[in-house]
């Protein structure tokens, strides 16, 4: 028997900051502009290559080089659509990317697990998708799933059986990362029609996307932009994250990363709209520091969240929208981590980031603990209310209640007191009494709060006609790709 799930709750700002003034804005757009003429971009994928050639791109075979005129990117990118709908399963939880609000997903593509029952370190599974898919369809602050581990138990066809356990365990939209290849790709292309019903639906209310990570510096992946293609072809959202590290893969400066990585990100989206011009595209900026002294890729450091944030407003400039940075990934879970998580969703929030992901993941997005996801959602939460901006109504100053109570008076006999405090919210994590005083463990309520969602939160299931089909999909896969 299915659960009803409850209603989204996006971050929606009453207010804006600006991160980047129009000057500097315009000075890094010349500036990847610059990079993209004279430096150009590594595009090991033939038919990228021949897309590029057919419209203007200067390609070297040779090298497999690609520069790109800066009346050519702007002539591609004029195409890409600034605002679109993700479509999903239950058309109640569709997306409109039209600005008003952000959306928030989970991280991605973890590697590892905390064992939901034995508490040790393992690989994850497919079962780990499914699970963490009914945790985010149940939970308001996850808008959109984006498999939050992979199914390292299905190594061949692990991309397509993430959908398959996503697809039965969220009404809820679907990001991919891991759909590569032109084969792999029309796969979860003719998974997502079946979750759409029809090829029209699927199209106006795409149920699945494709992010695609460039390869830093100013490089492409093969398999991930032919993927990209494919998507695009049907008209499924297709968005490019750079992760771009500071001092190794990019200059040791905020905004030299900022600029290679903005320049391999609109290369992709360039070839998106030269070979499908229209197609929804976006624009992921989620760079990293290398650590001076083990060279490890670092989420951020005290300055880092103005990559995500500025990235939000190179997205806009470029007229596309912005999958925000959220969670830096830390390296641990103690406080910093959510202090990192809370900051950088906040400046995002406000600079109008349309989506965001980075929620759930640890030890630099690599490590699934069951009740992270709770934890951080807590946080989405506070950052909600925080960016919905201050009601300075008459009722809401309380001027009538004050004067009846008066100096030296209490407000705790006023039937404002009473009404209003029913209202107000508090955490479900960290205000929960303790018996004998103080308050619980927020991280003990948080894996309480998990296990009783996985026990009694069931989302509408597919119809048994679409869990056959996409069963048949997934044994013609494994068939020729396993």
């Amino acid at each position: 028997m299915h659960s009803e799930t409850p209603q989204l709750q996006p971050i929606v700002p009453a207010y804006h900051v600006r991160i980047l003034s129009d000057a500097q804005l315009a000075d890094m757009q010349s500036a990847t502009l610059e990079l993209l003429e004279e430096v150009g971009i590594h595009v090991p994928s033939g038919r990228a290559r021949e897309i590029y050639a057919a419209h203007g791109g200067l390609v070297d075979p040779a090298t497999q080089i690609v520069k790109l005129p800066p009346n050519v990117v702007l002539e591609a990118m004029s195409h890409a659509p600034r605002y679109y709908t993700m479509g999903a399963r239950s058309e109640a939880f569709d997306l409109v990317l039209d600005g008003t609000a952000m959306y928030v997903a989970t991280d991605g593509s973890g590697t590892e697990t905390i064992d939901f029952e034995t508490g040790l370190r393992r690989s994850s599974t497919k079962d780990d998708v499914g699970k963490m898919a009914r945790v985010s369809d149940y939970l308001s602050s996850i808008a959109f799933y984006w498999p939050i581990v992979s199914a390292m138990d299905y190594p061949a066809t692990a991309p397509l059986h993430e959908l398959d356990a996503s697809f039965n365990n969220t009404v809820k939209h679907v990001q991919t990362e891991t759909v590569m290849g032109d084969k792999t790709g029309r796969y979860a292309v003719e998974m997502a029609r079946v979750i759409a019903g029809d090829e029209e639906t699927m199209r106006r209310r795409p149920p699945v996307s494709l992010l695609v990570c460039t390869i830093a510096p100013l490089a492409q992946d093969s398999h991930g932009m032919e993927s990209a293609l494919v998507f695009a072809e049907a008209g499924l959202p297709v968005g490019f994250m750079s992760m771009a590290t500071a001092g190794s893969t990019a200059p040791a400066t905020i905004a030299g990363t900022m600029v290679v990585g903005d320049a391999e990100m609109v290369a992709a989206m360039v070839l998106i709209q030269m070979g499908h011009p229209g197609a929804p595209t976006y624009h992921s900026m989620m760079p990293g520091i290398m650590h001076p002294r083990t060279g490890a890729f670092m989420g951020s450091n005290f300055e880092g969240d103005l990559t995500y944030s500025g990235g939000v407003e190179l997205a806009h400039m470029w007229g596309v929208p912005a999958l925000a940075g959220i969670g830096p990934g830390a390296a641990t879970s103690g406080w910093e981590s959510a202090a990192g998580i809370a900051s950088s969703m906040l400046l995002c929030a406000l600079c109008g980031a349309e989506t965001a992901s980075g929620l759930g993941l640890r030890e630099s997005c690599t490590l699934l603990s069951p009740e992270a996801l709770v934890l951080d959602s807590d946080l989405h939460e506070i950052v909600r209310y925080e960016a919905a901006g201050l009601d300075t109504s008459r009722e809401a100053m309380a001027l009538d209640v004050t004067k009846a109570v008066g100096p030296r008076g209490h407000f705790l006999s006023q039937r404002h007191t009473r009404s209003q405090m029913r209202k107000r919210a508090f955490s479900e994590l960290t205000s929960q009494p303790a018996p004998g005083g103080g308050y619980r463990d927020p991280i003990e309520v948080a894996r309480e709060k998990t296990d009783w969602i996985l026990q009694n939160h069931h989302p509408e299931p597919l119809s048994e006609a679409q869990q056959r089909e996409l069963a048949r999909i997934l044994q013609s896969a494994d068939r020729e790709l396993g």
